[in-house]
């Protein structure tokens, strides 16, 4: 399936199940080929119409030469005028990010849940990561602009390495660039914009993760009109998928 942002850009769009609609948003690095959230869709199916999708410059989606999170914001408006015209958003990670950006700007979504948002808001920007990340991504060295990436947010040296060796490695390098929208729409969350998100909120980090996560659900939690924020058992930035398949069917119904 594909739906189509305001700008022309085609946003691949995959469904299963049956049920009220629920768009589930990619973290950095995630696409059809390699979506960490994969495993939690057959579960989910069974209660929802689950819709995943490829965020702009990633996997089959298009894209465009400039880019604003707004273009992030649009798409998943696509994406759930595609679903019905409403549905329930949840987004892991920088997908956390257009989530909640999408609930602020008043898209038709009753309710959001949150897996472990990878930022504490109003922080001042990492100039130095950003720019050697451009760097690396101008120069061609995508392989290499990969592995920045996900060592600076924290990513262990052992999942790095399981990368490398994945088939998705190839799809993981075209999309390089991407990971720079991904920096620009964690870094554009404020106070008053999460105070505007008036949807209600779940909120969710694993006990598995370091101090830093976990503090971060814990601030933009406290940040949210109508949050409810909960610790569950996981490893570093991640639940089991059956565990989460439940959290969520409960919140969202």
């Amino acid at each position: 399936m594909q739906a189509r942002s305001p700008d022309g850009t085609p946003i691949a769009v995959r469904r299963s199940g049956d049920g009220p609609a629920l768009v589930m948003v990619d973290p950095a690095g995630a696409f059809h080929g390699l979506r960490p959230m994969a495993g939690a869709v057959p579960a989910l199916a069974r209660r929802f119409t689950v819709h995943t999708y490829d965020r702009r410059g990633r996997g089959d989606s298009g894209d465009a030469p400039d880019y604003a999170p707004e273009r992030e914001v649009e798409d998943l408006a696509a994406v759930v005028e595609l679903a019905g015209g409403d549905a329930y958003v949840y987004g892991f990670s920088s997908g956390c990010a257009v989530a909640l950006r999408a609930a602020a700007a008043g898209l038709p979504v009753p309710r959001v849940a949150l897996l472990e948002p990878p930022f504490q808001v109003d922080e001042p920007d990492d100039v130095e990561f950003t720019a050697e990340l451009r760097r690396l991504i101008e120069r061609g060295e995508r392989g290499a602009a990969v592995e920045f990436f996900n060592r600076g947010v924290g990513v262990p040296d052992e999942f790095i390495a399981q990368l490398r060796e994945h088939p998705a490695w190839p799809g993981l390098e075209a999309m390089a660039h991407t990971f720079l929208y991904d920096v620009a729409v964690t870094a554009s969350m404020t106070s008053d914009l999460l105070g505007s998100v008036k949807a209600p909120t779940l909120v969710l980090n694993s006990d598995g993760s370091d101090d830093y996560l976990r503090g971060a659900a814990r601030d933009v939690a406290s940040r949210l009109p109508a949050a409810e924020h909960r610790e569950v058992p996981g490893d570093w930035h991640g639940v089991d998928d059956e565990a989460l398949a439940a959290l969520l069917g409960d919140w969202f119904r």
